[in-house]
């Protein structure tokens, strides 16, 4: 998908909501487990209630292989479910690859061309040659990991390599000068809001996927605040608070009440912006 139509979408939905489809079979109601294929058929209910308030999904795919084929044939036909009645829909693979040459070609490929999703999350440890061919692939997009939500964020991207900067500065800077870097997104956690003014110095551009809003106490208000963009430049991920609001019969419907909520405080921060 080109960004253009991500961000015509943006505007025509006022949303920058992305939501996570991190299928527990522990956590789904126990009503879907008598079906076929339970992670299916939760997914397909929750974009069905949802799609027109979303402008992406992230299915996370640790959530799938932990099931192993049947876990991934799940994910396969909940991508196939999105690409063919939700072409619009910016998708997602919240996998976390990285290698270097040919490996990461291939890790590329699997997620880019085979199951057809239009952008990927890549760690970027181990640098250029390991990123590069996810870049390579046309109007597909990288998502780097930047600066993560979580608590061990701090053991590394925080501390300042031998230029006195942070780590993730250093990674920030340095990928804009891979090829192709234009088709980059970063990954930036919502409870690091306060950094967004720094990273917005340097990419003032870059789409930003920021997970940790509300379950994990991150802010919109201040994500948007210091991340939004004149294109809003933002894709703001709910998981557990939208998918998960209900274990009943009335699951899809209570997750769409708690997308629309999110929706409406978005619509908000657009109108204030733009």
């Amino acid at each position: 998908m080109k960004i253009e139509s991500l961000i015509s979408e943006i505007h025509k939905k006022k949303s920058f909501l992305c939501i996570g489809l991190d299928v527990d079979l522990n956590k789904i109601p126990k009503h879907l487990l008598e079906t076929e294929d339970p992670i299916f058929e939760f997914n397909k209910a929750i974009i069905n209630a949802t799609h027109h308030l979303a402008v992406a999904y992230k299915p996370n795919t640790a959530f799938y292989e932990a099931y192993g084929i049947k876990g991934w044939q799940s994910l396969k036909k909940t991508i196939d479910y999105l690409n063919d009645n939700h072409p619009e829909i910016f998708t997602i693979a919240d996998a976390k690859r990285g290698d270097i040459g040919n490996t990461s070609t291939m890790y590329a490929k699997a997620f880019l061309e085979d199951l057809n999703f239009d952008s990927v999350t890549v760690a970027p440890y181990m640098g250029k040659d390991s990123v590069e061919p996810f870049l390579a692939f046309k109007e597909k997009h990288t998502i780097l990991l930047a600066l993560t939500s979580n608590q061990g964020a701090f053991d590394f991207q925080s501390i300042n390599n031998t230029d006195n900067q942070p780590l993730y500065k250093s990674v920030l800077k340095t990928s804009k000068t891979w090829q192709n870097s234009e088709n980059l997104m970063y990954v930036v956690g919502a409870t690091k809001a306060e950094y967004l003014k720094d990273i917005r110095a340097i990419l003032p551009e870059s789409f930003l996927l920021v997970p940790g809003v509300g379950a994990q106490g991150g802010s919109l208000e201040d994500v948007c605040k210091f991340g939004m963009t004149k294109n809003i430049g933002l894709l703001v991920n709910s998981s557990r608070g939208i998918i998960y609001a209900s274990q009943d019969q009335d699951f899809a419907t209570k997750a769409m009440l708690k997308a629309e909520a999110l929706q409406r405080d978005m619509a908000t921060q657009i109108n204030q912006f733009t």
